[in-house]
């Protein structure tokens, strides 16, 4: 799990980056706006994952999953 809530890009970004490195089939990260989101949407679906969002009072939970 990577929380990136209050984080201004590229550091949620460089977060995940991170925790994909460690190889993992499933990773679930947490943003609070649209950019950190876009962001590590297109990150996650650069290095062959897909993504899933789910929205709730403004914030964003995102599913990696390779």
């Amino acid at each position: 799990m990577v929380d990136a809530r209050g984080l201004a890009c590229p550091i949620p970004v460089l977060m995940t980056q991170k925790e994909l490195a460690k190889g993992a089939d499933s990773v679930e990260v947490m943003v609070d706006n649209f950019a950190a989101r876009e962001n590590v949407t297109r990150l996650a679906e650069s290095k062959g994952y897909t993504v899933a969002v789910k929205e709730e009072n403004g914030e964003f939970t995102l599913t990696l999953t390779k």
